[in-house]
């Protein structure tokens, strides 16, 4: 663990200075512009001023404390390697809050480096908790708002499990439900009627594979993306299996779905319950997974929220007034 010591300010409350030992790289701690740092001072109420190798922290105790709690799992982190992100800082403040007197908590390893040399990982405890939950578990449920990183995130443990060859292909599949459109209406033939809904998935797997891997993945039937009405009567084995936009899905066809799990296959099934497009008295087949599989062995089930958001910041308020005036309208 790094020194932390009250510096020569000794008689301010809370006033102390953290060492940056062993630190290569300043870049991938502090990030272009010391902004990891002034994410820092936007989420803990301290100020940090850096004197050399080393950061001073002044402001109340708890914060100061929390601060260099946070500081060191920053620290822990570059010094792996980890190009570090102010949304790393967050979840390094976030992991300080729940064990204050704990050593420095471990920011989640890099899941996966795109193509493009970027570094996925956990950005939040709710998504670390979901990508832990998908690594112990063979089918795991992903309940919540739009931006919390449902579908890319299974997506990245599915192409992982891929490379490390955990399993032969991936399955992605989501329910054709018209939100406002009717297929019948959309131009084209069925593969372009359906494109529109699949295309999300298509999207995530842009953004971590080149798009020649992609379509030669496709070719060869590594990866299928494929409405979910094309599931019935198959058993997908030694696959990794998702099914996005699962609020969508009736009881019989999430009933249909899961049990099309295979042999040596995992299987994540992800949706948000306010959004349903279902016609009205329709039975939501996700709405009643939490009480059908419970405490079942080998399945999980995780709540993400809108402090999962990980799009633009102003999504997680949209979503959380939303969620208010829902609870209001109840």
């Amino acid at each position: 663990m790094p020194k932390v010591r009250g510096n020569d300010m000794s008689d301010v409350k809370g006033a102390r200075t953290f060492e940056l030992e062993g630190l290569g790289d300043h870049l991938r701690f502090f990030g272009q512009f010391d902004r990891n740092l002034s994410a820092l001072e936007a989420l803990i109420p301290v100020a940090l001023r850096v004197e050399g190798n080393q950061i001073e922290i002044n402001g109340e105790i708890d914060a100061v404390r929390r601060a260099e709690h946070a500081l060191g799992s920053m620290l822990a982190a570059a010094r792996a390697g980890k190009l570090l992100t102010p949304d790393d800082v967050k979840l390094a403040t976030e992991l300080a809050e729940d064990e204050p007197e704990a050593r420095p908590s471990t920011i989640p390893a890099t899941l996966y480096v795109t193509h493009r040399g970027q570094e996925v990982r956990p950005r939040t405890r709710g998504q670390r908790r979901y990508v832990e939950l998908i690594d112990e578990s063979t089918l795991t449920f992903a309940i919540g708002p739009a931006g919390t990183g449902k579908t890319f995130l299974a997506i990245v443990m599915a192409v992982r499990a891929l490379r490390m060859h955990a399993v032969s292909r991936i399955v992605l599949s989501r329910p054709a439900v018209e939100a406002g459109e009717k297929l019948g209406f959309l131009p084209g033939d069925l593969a372009a009627k359906v494109d529109p809904y699949l295309r999300p998935l298509f999207d995530a797997l842009g953004e971590l594979l080149d798009g020649s891997v992609v379509q030669k993945y496709i070719e060869r039937g590594v990866i299928e993306v494929a409405p979910l009405a094309y599931m019935r009567g198959r058993t997908l084995s030694d696959a990794f299996v998702i099914l996005d936009e699962a609020q969508n899905a009736t009881h019989e066809q999430l009933k249909m779905f899961l049990t099309r799990l295979g042999n040596g296959s995992r299987m994540v099934v992800t949706g948000d319950v306010t959004q349903i497009d279902l016609p009205r008295g329709t039975r939501c087949g996700l709405l009643e997974a939490e009480r059908l599989f419970n405490g079942v062995p080998a399945i999980a089930l995780v709540q993400l929220d809108e402090g999962d958001v990980v799009r633009h910041p102003l999504v997680g308020r949209i979503v959380e007034a939303y969620r208010r005036d829902d609870l209001a309208t109840e």
